[in-house]
């Protein structure tokens, strides 16, 4: 048996150097712990975590327990020895395909138990260099089901689908395979210089789109300002179209009212005795002085028809002034009430 294990191990070595090493520490290993078997003396102690397994007459007996134990020498021969603490297993370093064609190299580490000592024994030949060799094909096939980006971000997802394809396969063999891990991924240096340029364009095309909005939010912060302002300026001139506007009302009724005042004044003082005379003797004075200022101001002179009769121009100022003061008696909100007397060529004028 010894033999054949190492012509096995002594081929699979001469088909890939770079799994020497590794499978011969764990051929070594191997041949460690069965040279060392244990003598039956009769009496034995089976030490902690470990199971022997007894054959009597060359065929299956018994796997004894940690402790005492009896035995008959040279009819009970102790055949097999296994640890039941977990073994470590390293898969050596090699090479596999993504779905999208790259070429990538990884190795891992296996953690198995042995739970079931008489399979272990005579379900397979070596059960750990059995567990190492259907993790590589299995890590080859899972790999092969994943693109080169999906590689890093399934990882663990890789993990199990090694520990739940290694399960399935060494139930038969006593064997459980309690975790698997991926140490090293190793890219071809193309793919990394690949990567590196991704990289660096992912970058350059965050930044241009970083650019991009904090000159959009700038132009926009720009043309909010500018309307604020516009809104602010046409506002403020609303403002001051209104204030200038109450003002003017203002003046004009403040003004409207002292003429009220004043005309209302002069009715009083009209009543009064001698009023009557002293508004026809300013009436008289101002038409003098109107027609005065004629020449003055144009070359040309529209002069009334009566200008010889200075006594009916009077006369029809008094009656501007007794038509004036019949309106304010009979206007009853003290309102104003204007009348014009036009001249005619009879010298009589009608009120308005």
């Amino acid at each position: 048996m010894q033999a054949l294990s190492t012509a096995r191990l002594l081929t699979a070595a001469r088909l890939s150097p770079r799994l020497l090493a590794p499978t011969t520490r764990l051929a070594s290993s191997i041949r460690k712990r069965r040279t060392a078997l244990p003598m039956n003396t009769g009496i034995n102690f089976v030490p902690q975590q470990e199971a022997w397994v007894i054959e009597r007459f060359g065929k299956f007996f018994k796997v004894l327990d940690p402790g005492l134990q009896l035995l008959i020498p040279l009819v009970d021969e102790v055949k097999y020895v296994h640890s039941l603490k977990e073994i470590v297993v390293e898969i050596p370093s090699q090479s596999g395909i993504t779905q999208d064609n790259v070429t990538l190299h990884l190795d891992g580490v296996l953690y198995l138990r042995i739970v079931d000592p008489y399979k272990a024994s005579y379900g397979v030949e070596d059960a750990e260099y059995a567990v190492a060799q259907l993790a590589q094909t299995t890590m080859r096939s899972e790999l092969g089901k994943l693109s080169l980006d999906n590689v890093f971000r399934e990882r663990q997802a890789l993990n199990e689908a090694i520990v739940d394809a290694i399960n399935d396969a060494a139930g038969p063999w006593g064997v459980s395979c309690m975790r698997c891990e991926i140490r090293d991924i190793m890219l071809p240096d193309r793919v990394v210089d690949d990567m590196q340029r991704q990289v660096s364009a992912e970058r350059k095309k965050r930044a241009a789109i970083l650019e991009s909005e904090g000159s959009r939010a700038s132009a926009i912060n720009v043309a909010e300002g500018k309307r604020t302002a516009v809104i602010l300026a046409s506002e403020a001139n609303r403002r001051q179209q209104e204030n200038i506007a109450e003002g003017e009302a203002a003046a004009i009724k403040i003004k409207a009212e002292a003429t009220a005042q004043a005309v209302e004044k002069i009715a009083a003082a009209i009543q009064n005795e001698g009023g009557k005379d002293a508004v026809a003797l300013t009436i008289a004075q101002q038409y003098v002085e109107a027609f005065a200022k004629l020449a003055k101001e144009n070359n040309t002179m529209l002069l009334p028809a009566n200008m010889s009769d200075p006594a009916s121009m009077i006369a029809q100022c008094n009656r501007c002034r007794t038509d004036l003061h019949d309106a304010l008696e009979e206007n009853a909100q003290g309102h104003v009430l204007l009348f014009v007397a036009p001249f005619h060529e009879n010298g009589k004028g009608d009120g308005l």
